[in-house]
């Protein structure tokens, strides 16, 4: 960043190396025909411009989402973020289908229930027949709980929109980039391949940039007008800065890392809830991973997930807790997060809910 701040930064009025070079190694990592990009300043900007492309390409306005879904902070992105609705919000072109479940599908759920859930979109997407624009969702639901969508699910729900005319839409925002181990994007682990793709968060490190990637067709109806313009999006710091990250995911292995580091974390996990009834659930891939934590009845226990996410924090270990019910303590570490900060973690978490009145 600094090298190419000495440099030259200008708007993306221009054409530069630094853009055409990174476009080139950032699309190497998708499927055909995932072959576009176009660069933001961040993920809600990402949101809000794959909501343009789904509309503008199909012509139509309404989205299907998931309820307790969250994909960013401008107007048109909390329109689809039901977890930001509040009572009394009016928002006609959004389309909430049911919560996916507040349990880890493939360990827990029926097969009965998993295909009702799937039944109940298809008849959600049969009434808005005509209507739909498209469906987003993200691989794995963070702010509904660092909850995987159910298997096969993805696959059922993207080819009945796409019959009736509909975009997918995968939001990568805070899976993306090989956090999950055994896939660079999540969507690659639901064997399925979106029309559109948001990305944020890690593309940058910390620093603010965002994109969309998509195919040919939809980039070529958006390219007919009105002009899509970003003064920022894209420029030359930003660009060196996400080649960095790549190289730096690259050079390191941080996906391979996330792979061994994260099933060690699932293990070490499993093995407190063997010893600690309170939590009921792990859940996750890789490096984005959740503990949900109930009562001796069963329910969903927020003041517990807080308990813990505060007395982590005093042992200088940051954590934060989400879902639904705020029952789901977070755990999304930075990729170099390796065994021993895994053992520190489960072992600080061992003592602290050893102490903990549990009721």
């Amino acid at each position: 960043a600094s090298e190419a701040m000495g440099r030259l930064n200008t708007n993306t009025r221009y054409l530069y190396d630094s853009l055409t070079a990174y476009a080139e190694r950032l699309l190497a990592l998708f499927p055909e025909p995932l072959n576009k990009v176009f660069l933001v300043n961040s993920g809600s900007a990402a949101a809000d411009l794959a909501l343009r492309l789904a509309r503008s390409y199909t012509g139509k306005q309404k989205m299907l989402v998931l309820k307790h879904g969250y994909h960013g902070n401008t107007s048109a992105s909390i329109a689809v973020s039901h977890y930001k609705h509040r009572e009394g919000d009016a928002f006609p072109n959004t389309i909430v289908g049911p919560f996916p479940g507040n349990r880890q599908w493939n360990m827990l759920e029926s097969e009965k229930e998993r295909q009702e859930l799937i039944r109940s979109y298809l008849n959600i997407i049969e009434k808005q027949r005509g209507s739909l624009a498209g469906f987003l969702a993200e691989p794995i639901m963070g702010c509904g709980g660092q909850l995987p969508l159910p298997p096969g699910f993805l696959k059922e729900v993207y080819a009945a929109i796409r019959r009736q005319g509909g975009l997918c839409v995968s939001d990568e925002v805070q899976v993306g980039f090989g956090r999950l181990g055994n896939w660079t994007w999540g969507f690659q682990m639901h064997e399925v391949i979106p029309d559109i793709v948001i990305l944020g968060k890690p593309m940058g490190n910390g620093h603010p940039i965002g994109g969309v990637v998509t195919t040919k067709a939809i980039a070529d109806s958006f390219a007919k007008g009105p002009e899509f313009f970003s003064s920022f999006g894209g420029n030359p710091v930003s660009c060196a800065v996400g080649d960095a990250v790549l190289e730096v995911l690259r050079d390191e292995g941080l996906q391979d890392h996330a792979k061994s580091t994260g099933a060690e974390l699932l293990r070490q996990l499993h093995d407190l809830k063997c010893i600690h009834p309170m939590i009921s659930e792990v859940r996750g891939a890789g490096l984005f991973v959740g503990i949900a934590l109930a009562n001796t009845d069963g329910s969903p226990s927020p003041a517990l997930a807080r308990v813990l996410c505060n007395a982590l924090k005093e042992r200088h270990i940051l954590t934060s807790t989400d879902g639904p019910m705020n029952n789901v303590l977070k755990i999304k570490p930075p990729l170099p997060f390796n065994t021993s900060n895994v053992t520190q973690l489960c072992n600080e978490i061992d003592v602290i809910l050893k102490k903990t009145n549990w009721r």
